[in-house]
Parts: C-alpha cells; structure tokens; sequence
C-alpha cells in the first residue's frame, strides 16, 4: 500500500465505518478478477460506502491524495470495466451496500433506484406495483443499477424498448472532486446545456461515480407470448423478422442462435431440454405481447412455415415453458465458456447485413485461423452479435490469449468495421477493447473522449485504464 493509499484509508475510516473499508486479502480477492477471468487486478483496499455523502466523502479525499478509484457493482462486466490495475496503484470503490429502492412510483411509471440495487430485486419491485422495468439480460442477478447505467447496457428487450439510454430518466452522481450532481427529476425539458444524465450512462465510470437513477418502467402487459422455431438461415430468420415487425408493434425480442450454442446449453444445464425436435441449423426465440396473443403467434409462424422462413416451431403453453426457453438462451454465454478459450466479441452492425455477417465473417475467421470454430449469436432486431472464435482442440490457453487473441481480434473488428459496425454494442469497452477503440476510431472520435474526460476528471482518479486514457501523475503528486 502507498503512502498516499494509507493516508486516503485514515482519512476516511471515520467517515466509512469498520464496514466501509476492507483490507482483507482473502474479502477482497474475489473482486480483483472479471466475470470471463481474464483480467486479474490489485487492490489494497476495498471501499464500500452506505450513502451519497459517503461516496462525496470518498472521492473528495481520493482526489485530494490523488488515489484512483475503480467503481463496482455486480463485477459482471464482460470487458474488464471493473477490474482494477495489475500495479496496486488504485482502490476498489464498491456501491453494493447502496441498494435502496428509493421510490418506486406506479403512476409515474418511475422508480429511483440506488446504484447497488440488483436488477432482478428492481424487477421484483416494478412487479410489486404493477409495473416492469423493461430490460432484461442473462446477469440479472449480479448486474447492478449502477453498472447498468454506466456501461448502457442492452439485454433481450432493446428491440421494443432500447437500452439503458433510453430508459434513464435520472441520475445522481458523484463528480471526480467529490461534488454531487443531483439530476434525478425526470423532467421531460431542460435545455440547460449539455445533458449530464445522457453524458454519465455509458461512460462507463470515467467521468463520475453514478450513485442512484430515476428509470422509466412500463406497464405488465396482459399478455406475453413465446416461441421457438428453427430456421435453416439468418436471412431466412430477418425475413420472419420483417414479418413480425409489420404484424405488431409489441415485438419485444427476437433472438438468434445457432445449432452449435443451443447444444452447449443442453451438454451444460443439467436438465435443459431442448424445444425441438431433429437437428436444425439454427433457431430463434420469439416473444410479443400483442393482445391477440397466441393467435397472432401460430398466423405468423404458420405462414413462415409454409413459405419455407421455418422448419419447425412450438410455441409456450405456460408461463413455465416459456421461462424454459429463456433459461436456454440466458446460459449460453456459461456455457460456451465452459467449451474452452475463445475470442469473444460484442458488435453491432446493421440489421440488414447481420446475416450475411454471420455467415461471412465465421467462414473467414475459420479460414484465416485454421482448426479454430466460429460462431455468433444475438440480438437480431437490433443487429447485436456475440461473436465467438473458439480456438482449436488443445489449445494452451494462456498462450491463446497472449498470442493468438490479439490477432484474432484485430481480424474480426476489422471485418466488423467493414460492415459499418460498431466493435462494442451493449458491452463497453473496458479495458479488453481499449486499444481497438484508439486503432479503429477517427481523430475526431478520440479527440472529443478525451478533452470530455480531461476536463471532468483531470487527475485521472476514476476508473484508470478504461474507456479513454489520459496521461496521469504519480499517485500522491
């Protein structure tokens, strides 16, 4: 620990508590990897605080003895956006101990949420009043408000109603000098410059520390209908797409995966069944909420069926079933981890040419890595492809990823660029794609990151390493 580490930690423990601040080695390890464990960081001393004045409290001081502070929630980040640096040089500042659910306001259609608040507890509570907090995705256990915000995620649900972005109505947080920006009413105009709230979501921790947010929630719809069918090819699956589209205005998720994904699933969840029966190349899981429900469903698929969009399909007859359906495509992301070391990407590119995308861009990462397999699956309504290189039988891992990731990176985010994509859809950029986002973007794109974060966080305090970089000085300088 650093002599500036220690005075920042004397500081504060009358301000934080015994509970607040955390030197156990064997408490605070745990938090020193990412979920994907591939990123491994030091930290002498976790942070917790309980309250926004504390988390004032501890950025104030931090900036005062030039200590950085990497913000956590859920440490579910799928780029290392909340790992720590390797050097020991930085704190961890941990908001799960803010997890109140502030208000949560029916007719409103509002809940303010502190940043360590669980996504499924938020969800638990919009339920409670009759309402939903419309984003949903696989870590919805671990994910937290403040993480959510901060790196915009997106989820199952983005085709309907889009990302966190669009679901934010407010935030508060904690500015790099510790003073609190109180943007939490949901007011429908404010011209008064620069919107700080749209500014904070996405920013992924570098510019300030988000401690609680005003989101959007949405009625429970009286009905939910899903389904899961096979299809023999992705531009097959975006003409069914089209169909529903014109059809209702209530299609919430369409969702693509390929053979190889589900099988994953079903060798790793002990009692995951798969829907179908008979091998298909790929398969979608569909759901609306249209009031005319089933009906609505079987017209559409019964069609696709007979212009040959679909080999087969079958639609959930319970709540139950469709949960099961849902559980498949939310293990994915474990199970495939448990398949071996792969490249693994989140990119966008437009909804049109994401069929071809997949096709293309597997047959090419194949061809120019040969013995690796490559696959995507993902979001096909709002052009979101988790894109997954796997890397041949046998393969060292750690060599994998100290010498073949990089390379096989730069390949597939440079066929993504190609396409007019995006190397980061709903996941960030973390530090895992610090280096592309400097490779791949124009002048004008870093040139404006940077001056944003040299003048909201001049020392460099918050979350160092990620997102953008700036020059920084020693700590206690």
């Amino acid at each position: 620990m650093t002599p500036a580490q220690s005075a920042l930690l004397d500081c504060l423990r009358p301000v934080l508590g015994a509970k607040g601040i955390v030197t156990d080695r064997d408490a605070i390890a745990p938090w020193e990897t990412d979920w994907r464990r591939r990123f491994h960081g030091l930290a002498p001393a976790l942070l917790a605080p309980a309250s926004t004045a504390e988390v004032a409290a501890t950025v104030a001081a931090a900036a005062h003895f030039r200590v950085p502070l990497v913000p956590q929630g859920g440490n579910s980040s799928m780029v290392g956006g909340a790992t720590p640096p390797a050097d020991g040089s930085a704190l961890i500042l941990s908001l799960r101990r803010m997890n109140a659910m502030r208000r949560v306001d029916a007719e409103a259609g509002l809940a303010v949420a502190e940043a360590g608040v669980i996504l499924s507890d938020l969800h638990d509570a919009a339920l409670a009043v009759g309402r939903r907090f419309p984003l949903s995705l696989g870590a919805k256990g671990n994910a937290t408000v403040g993480g959510l915000v901060s790196t915009n995620a997106g989820g199952t649900q983005v085709l309907r109603f889009g990302s966190m972005r669009g679901l934010v109505a407010g935030v508060e947080a904690v500015l790099a000098d510790g003073s609190i920006h109180d943007g939490l009413a949901p007011l429908k105009k404010d011209n008064r410059g620069y919107d700080l709230t749209q500014l904070l979501v996405g920013a992924e921790g570098t510019l300030a520390i988000v401690t609680a947010a005003t989101l959007r929630l949405v009625p429970v719809p009286a009905t939910r209908t899903t389904a899961w069918a096979a299809t023999a090819d992705p531009q097959a699956a975006l003409a069914l797409l089209r169909r529903f589209s014109h059809a209702t205005e209530t299609l919430e998720s369409f969702e693509i995966l390929p053979r190889e994904s589900l099988a994953a699933v079903l060798a790793y969840v002990a009692d995951a069944r798969a829907p179908l029966t008979g091998e298909h190349r790929w398969h979608l899981l569909i759901e609306h909420t249209d009031e005319r429900g089933t009906a609505l469903m079987e017209e559409l698929l019964g069609s696709a069926l007979v212009d040959g969009l679909i080999a087969d399909a079958t639609i959930a007859a319970s709540d139950a079933q469709a949960a099961g359906f849902w559980r498949l495509r939310e293990s994915i992301s474990d199970s495939e981890r448990a398949l071996g070391p792969a490249s693994q990407h989140d990119l966008s590119v437009p909804v049109d040419a994401m069929p071809r995308f997949m096709i293309e861009a597997a047959a090419a990462c194949e061809a120019r890595f040969p013995g690796t397999h490559a696959s995507g699956f993902g979001h096909l309504g709002d052009g979101n492809i988790h894109f997954h290189v796997r890397a041949a039988p046998g393969t060292d891992p750690a060599r994998w990823y100290a010498e073949d990731v990089p390379v096989v990176t730069r390949f597939v985010d440079d066929l993504v660029i190609a396409a007019g994509g995006s190397i980061a859809a709903e996941h960030g950029i973390g530090q895992m794609k610090l280096g592309e986002l400097e490779r791949l973007s124009s002048p004008a794109r870093l040139t404006a990151l940077r001056a944003v974060k040299a003048a909201m966080d001049p020392h460099g305090i918050l979350n160092p390493g990620k997102l953008v970089t700036l020059a920084r000085a020693a700590p206690g300088q």
